[in-house]
């Protein structure tokens, strides 16, 4: 018994030992080519984030982006229109005040026009001879003309010239405003303008642009412009009458401001005026000059 006891014991000590040997392998990192793996740890960043609650977050917030301007929609947008009034008989009147009573400060012919600035009542409010004038709103009498504007506002700056001085006298040979570089000549007059010192006033003031003195060398300025081309700001040359045989530049007697619809700007024999051109002065036609 006590041999048998012994054996007991010896078996009992080698099955601890080799428990305790199996628990200690277990407890080691395992080897794998040399290359140790631990299980993952808390801050290991590979390990998963645990999930954040609805009303918390860490991560930052992207502000939403700009949206380009040109791509939010816009309404659609009227064309810009300069209004006018167009006369319909000869010889009418425009007066200092809105009524009949007014004294006349000068007329205008069937088809020509003047600015509209607004309605009073039974008349139409402009500026004529660079003063504030009245003219019939009466459907016998006007009627309202609107044409497009130019897509440059300095085009407009230079007619919005043109519209103070209608009504002044044609003067030949008037006093040039400059010596056509800017340099102002003395004993200018502002209500005296024959056609090319008209031309050079207005682009002067409106644009800041030194035109020539003559219409013979203004019509070395700027850019050629087809017929076919014509457009609001343009400048058209003519020949006329007295120099219509004549060759080259030397051809050239007259200029006006083409304001698109066949409409000048001009002055020529009379007064400065907007009127159709006709059919005359289309054979005198040249060419045209641009400037914008």
């Amino acid at each position: 018994m006590k041999k048998l006891s012994f054996q007991m014991i010896a078996i009992l000590l080698a099955s601890a030992m080799l428990l305790a040997s199996v628990s200690a392998l277990f407890a080691q990192p395992i080897l794998r080519n040399d290359i140790v793996v631990d299980a993952p740890q808390e801050d290991d960043p590979l390990s998963p984030e645990p999930p954040q609650s609805d009303g918390e977050t860490n991560a930052p917030q992207e502000e939403p982006e700009d949206v380009p301007e040109e791509n939010i929609p816009q309404p659609p947008q009227t064309p810009a229109t300069a209004n006018y009034i167009k006369a319909k008989v000869n010889g009418l009147n425009l007066r200092s005040g809105p009524g009949s009573g007014y004294s006349s400060v000068g007329y205008i012919d069937a088809g020509d026009m003047v600015a509209l600035i607004t309605k009073e009542g039974a008349w139409y409010k402009t500026k004529y001879k660079n003063k504030t004038a009245y003219i019939s709103a009466s459907e016998l009498y006007t009627e309202e003309y609107s044409m497009a504007k130019a897509s440059q506002d300095v085009i407009e700056e230079v007619i919005g010239e043109g519209l103070l001085l209608l009504g002044h006298p044609y003067i030949y040979g008037a006093i040039r405003f400059h010596d056509g570089a800017g340099n102002k000549l003395k004993n200018f007059d502002p209500t005296k303008y024959d056609c090319s010192s008209l031309m050079q006033y207005i682009f002067y003031h409106g644009a800041g642009i030194n035109l020539n003195m003559t219409t013979r060398t203004q019509v070395k300025q700027g850019t050629y412009v087809a017929k076919s081309d014509l457009r609001r700001g343009d400048l058209m040359f003519f020949t006329n009458s007295t120099r219509y045989n004549k060759t080259g530049t030397e051809r050239i007697g007259h200029v006006a401001l083409y304001l698109g619809d066949n409409y000048i700007l001009h002055t020529a024999s009379d007064y400065a005026v907007i009127e159709p051109i006709s059919a005359q002065r289309w054979k005198y036609y040249i060419e045209s000059r641009r400037f914008f």
